[in-house]
């Protein structure tokens, strides 16, 4: 396992990305990457009640929010990844076992080894057990020419986060922490 899932039982959201990138892995938290979008896009949309940092991954369970990947035996880009290491059914597992409000997969990619090839971005018409799916725009650097943030609202106000003018989250985490 190149970097730990953080999952628990209660959680609103599970976001799921393809496989750690190479700076992630060599610095064993998610979304390590200066140049990756994804914290900042977190706060901005109202998902966490402030600016987090990589290192921080491990405390996105307090704002409900768990961490996993559909390859978690290898990094590296989409693009060097084999077909067989990617393991979909045990993502639908965890997703089932757990059952968060939603599962929102961190890009196109994820999303169509999951939901099927015809999956667009934004919320899809079938479940994941009792979890809404959601399918997000990729906050990866690599990715720039497909971003926008508006999917990741969406997800936001679904879960009932909407930040308030200054970029803080006015919905924490029932019985979590309030930021």
């Amino acid at each position: 396992m190149i970097l730990k899932d953080f999952l628990e039982p209660g959680l609103d959201l599970v976001l799921c990305g393809t496989a750690p990138g190479p700076v992630s892995a060599a610095r064993g938290h998610y979304y390590a990457n200066p140049g990756n979008r994804f914290w900042r896009t977190l706060h901005e949309v109202g998902l966490t009640p402030r600016l987090m940092r990589p290192d921080e991954d491990h405390l996105l369970p307090r704002f409900g929010i768990g961490l996993t990947d559909l390859v978690k035996t290898r990094s590296g880009l989409d693009r060097d990844l084999a077909h067989g290491d990617y393991d979909v059914a045990g993502v639908i597992a965890k997703i089932e076992h757990y059952a968060p409000r939603a599962v929102a997969f961190d890009s196109l990619n994820a999303g169509r080894r999951v939901m099927g090839k015809a999956a667009k971005a934004g919320l899809q018409p079938a479940c994941i057990g009792s979890s809404a799916v959601f399918i997000l725009p990729s906050t990866s650097g690599l990715a720039s020419g497909h971003w926008t943030i508006e999917p990741w609202r969406a997800l936001a106000a679904f879960l009932g986060r909407v930040p308030e003018p200054s970029g803080v989250s006015v919905a924490p985490r029932l019985g979590g922490i309030a930021g």
